[in-house]
């Protein structure tokens, strides 16, 4: 019977990219509280309530983002005897804080919608439409800013959700004063208001459902877990593949482990290295557990553990 473990050092790669995050996230955080504070003057200068429904939103955003600097920071932290995986799913539990913010947010941006519905309030227009081109602007460059590290990071989308939420806001505070101004329909406000909030609700969704997967063990999005068990099956010497497990332990970082059943003349370093050469190259896993087992070795049931 062999066994093997293979875990290439994501140390240094991780510390590259959680430095760049950090940075990314300060950048933004000051970005976002410099505009919370000039729509919280616009607002109350303009009679606005949607940008200071906006603002309260960024301020719910920059808690998020200080949010997310620490869980980066946190990730950082290397692996010891109590964890031994480290602390890289401290990056999911921020997200998965981000995504329930945005569940709130959207309901809060609902109730206001329907108030503005109920209670409609008179608008200096043009300092709306000035307050909120600006915001436009603003979450252009943070939506920029931190697009490409949003693709792999699960903590990094809830924070860039959150940014193009601000973006739409401030798309929908525009979009409304320039009804209100052409045409005097102030109902533009709070429709549009609820338009935004189906959006962050269909965000946030997707978004905790891929951080409870990844809390869950679940298969990483992308991964066919048969097509590995018919790639390493099909591998020289290699009869069967049982008891495979394929997990993430955060965003980017895929775990395997399985049970593989050879044939008993095999050269079991020359079978390991194939196998995990293989899961490396063709499927992006380096995180690897193989149990080699010979043909007469018998897995006892009872003493099996299913992760």
């Amino acid at each position: 019977m062999g066994h093997s473990h293979s875990h290439h050092d994501h140390e240094g790669h991780n510390h590259g990219h959680s430095h760049a995050h950090t940075k990314q996230l300060w950048w933004l955080s000051v970005l976002t509280a410099g505009y919370m504070v000039a729509e919280i003057v616009g607002g109350l200068a303009s009679g606005s309530l949607a940008l200071l429904a906006d603002a309260g939103h960024m301020a719910i955003d920059v808690a998020s983002i200080v949010l997310s600097i620490f869980a980066v920071w946190v990730a950082k932290r290397p692996a010891n005897t109590a964890k031994t995986y480290g602390y890289y799913r401290a990056e999911i539990l921020a997200a998965l804080v981000n995504g329930a913010l945005l569940f709130g947010v959207a309901l809060w941006i609902f109730y206001e919608a329907w108030h503005r519905v109920s209670n409609p309030e008179p608008i200096k227009v043009g300092m709306m439409a000035v307050v909120s081109f600006g915001g436009v602007l603003v979450n252009i460059v943070g939506l920029v800013l931190i697009h490409k590290s949003a693709k792999d990071n699960l903590n990094l989308r809830g924070v860039w959700l959150h940014v193009a939420t601000d973006a739409l806001g401030s798309v929908a505070s525009l979009m409304a004063a320039g009804f209100i101004y052409a045409f005097g329909w102030t109902l533009a406000d709070p429709i549009l208001s609820a338009v935004l909030g189906v959006v962050i609700l269909a965000g946030a969704y997707h978004l905790l459902y891929d951080c409870v997967n990844v809390l869950l063990e679940g298969v990483p999005k992308g991964v066919n877990v048969e097509n590995i068990r018919t790639r390493l099956e099909a591998y020289p010497s290699v009869k069967k593949v049982h008891d495979l497990h394929v997990w993430a332990v955060a965003s980017g970082v895929h775990s395997l482990s399985a049970h593989v059943l050879i044939d008993d003349k095999s050269d079991y370093s020359k079978v390991l290295e194939g196998l995990i050469g293989l899961l490396k190259t063709d499927f992006h896993i380096e995180h690897v557990t193989l149990q080699l087992e010979p043909p007469k070795f018998h897995h006892s049931k009872e003493i099996q553990l299913h992760a």
